[in-house]
């Protein structure tokens, strides 16, 4: 409860000598520390015309976008440093899965138009919450995310999931079908298990039903059937039955070499007895919403490749529970020991 005091005087505006501690500015600005840090936090919340107007709400201090946007950008490249080389999870238990998930969506830079965010998350099989009959959750994850090429974020990636290897952790990776993901888990972690998220593995078989089967009720049967059957890990059925036809389309020869590709990655059965039993990419496709378009895909935004990675990095902090490295980098000069 808040007490008010009566008969209080208004003073007006208090003038501060520039030799006082209050007037010290902090990594190149003249503004305290406790105010920078309040102008980065709300910088992440949502768009930098925005915080303006939050900040004199709240706290009855004017700043302008493009001040909010300058602050930032110190702190967001700071603590980007070394975002990658720190482990968030508590730690594991010795029968405990670790599952990593990975996965691009795209923003818009002033550059180079629609570019690839690559994002991570990492959380373990004890962390996936499920209550009755409410959708689950995760309740601790680490997250990286870069507007990179694939070997500059899976070279980030691989710093926190080492970690776990080295420590014989067990690593499941679910994923869907790109190449590159693949490649990247049979190369740095082969004796990780590589899981094709189920949900894509439909989406290959539904494209197939609807460009084949024109009538609603036998492709909903042919479909049940087929989705059984992939579920149960019997994609090898399928491949046979494709094979099988008097006449293979286009459409057909897809679907096959989709799952040849990756039928070594579609053992759903097994999969489900490992760990929290995750067989879907719902994890990654989530962060992607929490992390990257929640803040970076609002109307009319455009980002340089440099603005964009430091936002990334401060939205990766505040999802990682880290904010605490924010508030000591303010009480830090670290941007006059860099000059």
């Amino acid at each position: 409860m808040i007490s008010v005091k009566k008969n209080l005087t208004t003073l007006g505006p208090v003038t501060i000598n520039n030799n006082h501690p209050f007037s010290k500015g902090k990594n190149g600005f003249q503004i305290s520390p406790r105010l920078q840090e309040l102008m980065v936090y709300s910088a992440q919340l949502d768009s930098y015309e925005n915080c303006n107007e939050v900040l004199e709400k709240y706290i009855d201090i004017k700043v302008s976008a493009s001040q909010v946007w300058r602050v930032a950008n110190v702190y967001g490249e700071e603590v980007g440093k070394t975002i990658s080389e720190e482990i968030v999870l508590t730690p594991c238990k010795k029968e405990e899965v670790i599952y990593g998930m990975a996965d691009g969506s795209m923003i818009f830079t002033r550059e180079e138009g629609w570019k690839e965010v690559k994002v991570g998350r990492i959380f373990k099989s004890l962390s996936c919450i499920h209550a009755g009959d409410k959708p689950g959750w995760i309740s601790n994850s680490q997250y990286l995310a870069y507007l990179s090429d694939h070997k500059k974020f899976t070279a980030e990636m691989e710093k926190p999931l080492d970690y776990y290897s080295q420590n014989k952790q067990r690593i499941v990776f679910i994923s869907d079908g790109a190449t590159w993901i693949k490649n990247w888990i049979a190369d740095a972690y082969p004796d990780a298990i590589s899981v094709l998220d189920y949900y894509h593995a439909s989406e290959h078989l539904h494209d197939y039903a609807k460009a084949t089967i024109k009538d609603d009720a036998q492709r909903k049967q042919w479909l049940d059937k087929r989705l059984g059957l992939l579920l149960n890990g019997e994609v090898q059925k399928i491949i046979d039955e494709l094979n099988g036809l008097p006449q293979i389309s286009q459409e057909a020869r897809q679907l096959i070499d989709y799952y040849e590709s990756n039928k070594t990655r579609m053992n759903y059965p097994q999969y489900k007895k490992i760990g929290a039993g995750i067989i879907g990419s719902g994890a990654i496709e989530s962060a992607h919403r929490t992390v990257v378009q929640k803040r970076m895909k609002q109307s009319g935004q455009r980002w340089s490749r440099r603005g964009a990675q430091n936002m990334l990095n401060l939205r990766v902090t505040k999802k990682n529970n880290r904010w605490s490295k924010i508030v000591e980098l303010v009480k830090e000069d670290f941007f006059r020991e860099a000059a």
